[in-house]
């Protein structure tokens, strides 16, 4: 019996975030598959590369619609990867395609480009620069997008790094950029950006895609203020989605005794926070982990961890994704460790805090945004840990 047709609509988010309003395919993946058939046809083994592919859309369409073999892909998030695994191996089309970070090796001789159009342009300056400096001379660049989050700022973004950019008509409210001609750039990389934050003395490196850029986000820069009042005798501490670590390296210049972990899902967080320790001379105390929450965390092994967590999946409002961090922080806290965290005051998570992790206080509320410490209750299980 034959295998069934390939069907983008049988994708799955999964392990990411399911809602009714959260799609793994949209009509930006569809229009980019559709643009690039006839530079997908031309290509040969290993010459097609996907980035952005946010569940698998692209890869798979290229694979199995196109004729595509050997797809490098780069993927932000450490479940999006996971994602393609698994619809990749519903599929049948295990094995088809490699994941890259953004490097490099991505996009050395790559003939075609597939890419979802990220919504900084920071994000897209990166890639662009990247696939103009390594990519083939021919390349062909398909950049997909739904229209009410494209810009004309992303046309002059691919403009400075390729000689010829279009548009193609939209459809569905989405529509493509079509860039050619690269222009590799002078200075290559440009790429961690750095900033000095001469309030808290703190070199801040920052990738294209990293939230807030070489800066301090305002959420972090109100919990900062509560540094000195953080669990005084912790000796681990965990920065729970750590972005460009700014938590993690204040924690560990403050608190030379302290053993700091910085986590975060996205790769463009993990590699700024490696730059920001790094450039503040802290890599020795500071370790920077890419991964799904606290997974890479044992149970019981953290006196203190802090939190600013995202409340936003693309354009949606989900504050479940908020619910699960703090719950993985209740299964790492050791019994009488504080959760911090800071978040968009009218979330009101205060009472999900209390639920999940325990004793919960409002330390601090500006107006925009409110600061929780939340102490771990011991379970009659952790009680035996602990001993």
């Amino acid at each position: 019996m034959s295998a069934p047709a390939f069907d983008l609509s049988r994708l799955r988010r999964y392990p990411d975030v399911e809602a009714p309003d959260l799609l793994a395919v949209d009509a930006a993946d569809r229009l980019v598959l559709e643009q690039a058939a006839t530079a997908l046809a031309a290509a040969g083994s290993g010459e097609v590369a996907v980035i952005g592919d946010r569940y698998g859309a692209l890869t798979l369409g290229a694979i199995a619609l196109h004729g595509a073999r050997d797809v490098r892909v780069h993927q932000d998030a450490v479940v999006q990867e996971r994602a393609l695994v698994a619809n990749a191996e519903r599929a049948g089309l295990a094995g088809t395609s490699r994941s890259l970070g953004l490097v490099p090796e991505l996009v050395t001789g790559a003939r075609v480009v597939l890419l979802q159009l990220p919504r900084g342009l920071a994000a897209l300056e990166e890639i662009a620069e990247l696939v103009a400096a390594h990519a083939a001379p021919d390349v062909v660049v398909v950049a997909g997008g739904r229209l009410k989050h494209m810009s004309r700022g992303m046309n002059e973004v691919l403009g400075k790094h390729f000689a010829d950019v279009t548009a193609s008509l939209a459809r569905q409210k989405s529509r493509c950029l079509v860039a050619r001609l690269p222009t590799p750039p002078g200075t290559f990389p440009s790429f961690p950006r750095r900033h000095f934050d001469d309030e808290h003395g703190l070199w801040i490196a920052a990738h294209g895609a990293a939230f807030a850029g070489p800066s301090l986000d305002l959420g972090t820069r109100y919990l900062l203020t509560f540094l000195g009042e953080m669990s005084p005798l912790a000796r681990d501490a965990v920065d729970l989605g750590c972005g460009t670590g700014v938590l993690a390296a204040q924690l560990a210049a403050a608190r030379p005794d302290l053993h700091v972990v910085a986590t975060d899902t996205s790769s463009a967080a993990v590699r700024s926070a490696r730059a920001t320790v790094e450039a503040n001379a802290l890599d020795e105390r500071v370790e920077v982990v890419r991964a799904d929450g606290l997974e890479s965390r044992p149970p019981v092994s953290a006196d203190l961890i802090v939190c600013n967590p995202p409340f936003h999946v693309g354009a949606s409002v989900q504050p479940d994704v908020a619910i699960a961090l703090f719950k993985e922080a209740a299964r790492v806290l050791r019994p009488g460790g504080e959760l911090w965290a800071v978040f968009n005051s009218r979330l009101g998570h205060a009472g999900a805090l209390r639920r999940i992790v325990g004793s919960t206080k409002v330390m601090g509320d500006n107006g925009r945004f409110t600061v929780t410490r939340s102490i771990k209750q011991p379970s009659r299980g952790e009680r035996g840990a602990a001993r």
